[in-house]
């Protein structure tokens, strides 16, 4: 018999912010020990709030609720992105982690906009 599907696994968005968030863990890995209070739990924290948020929306009924969880998975992103440029600026992560970091952002975005749009019509 196959495991049970639950519907926030099918979508893809999400299968790309849990694999964001695991890539945030490893980047996070190397920072200093005073940071880990910091800005590595702000990183990591906002970082599974994307792919959480997305869950969460995901088994809400009205397209208005779901529309707001995914609104605020397009948020903790953006948090995630803010707190990238000031690690690379402080100079935690290197210019290479940073760039394909955001490229991976920028995917996810797009893929939570879209998202989103499909929920408030």
């Amino acid at each position: 018999m196959a495991d049970y599907v639950f519907p926030f696994e099918k979508l893809e968005v999400w299968k790309l912010s849990k694999a964001f968030a695991t890539k945030i863990y490893k980047n996070t890995e190397n920072f200093p020990n005073e940071e880990k209070f910091g800005l590595v739990s702000q990183l990591r924290r906002a970082a599974v709030s994307v792919a959480s948020n997305l869950a969460e929306g995901s088994s809400r009924k009205s397209k208005k609720d779901q529309a707001h969880f995914s609104q605020i998975a397009y948020s903790s992103l953006m948090e995630v992105l803010c707190q990238l440029e000031i690690a690379r600026d402080i100079g935690y992560i290197s210019k290479n982690d940073l760039q394909d970091l955001r490229s991976d952002a920028s995917k996810i975005a797009y893929m939570i906009n879209s998202l989103r749009r499909s929920q408030t019509c």
